[in-house]
């Protein structure tokens, strides 16, 4: 069930894809392991930006959540700022993983992660205190580590 599952949801996400995401195989072999491109949203310090992801669909999907890690770094507060780029965002949680969800749904909940970030739920615990107390200057940063490393 877990590889038809897949399939069908990669056909499904390679057909129509959400606004501003692309999707392929890191490998055409292994229906596991995806490589998304995402548009850094239009009304975000993160636009203009493209930021490379790995989702990686665990062998109990979708009994168990994906994980999804940003290999482009990004200056957010959800998200590690170093070489795992790991994420905390609640779909994924395995408290809060429902096996109805879908892999297109995670990844405009991550779009609107971008949009809106959740400081209190922090991985990064400096930029979460930026974005609380002087959003002007978290979003020039933001854009600063966009155009470095987002290209």
């Amino acid at each position: 069930m877990t590889q038809k599952r897949i399939t069908k949801e990669l056909q499904e996400v390679l057909a129509t894809p959400p606004p501003g995401i692309k999707v392929n195989l890191v490998d055409e072999s292994n229906v596991h392991n995806w490589n998304i491109i995402m548009d850094g949203p239009a009304d975000s310090p993160y636009a203009g930006g493209k930021f490379q992801l790995l989702l990686v669909l665990p062998p109990e999907y979708p009994f168990k959540p994906p994980k999804i890690n940003f290999k482009t770094r990004i200056y957010h507060p959800n998200v590690t700022f170093d070489e795992h780029g790991s994420m905390c965002i609640g779909i994924l949680k395995s408290e809060a993983w429902k096996p109805s969800s879908r892999i297109p749904n995670v990844l405009t909940a991550i779009q609107q992660l971008l949009l809106e970030p959740v400081p209190d739920d922090a991985l990064e615990q400096a930029t979460a205190q930026k974005f609380k107390e002087d959003r002007k200057a978290y979003d020039k940063e933001a854009r600063e580590m966009t155009k470095k490393y987002a290209k």
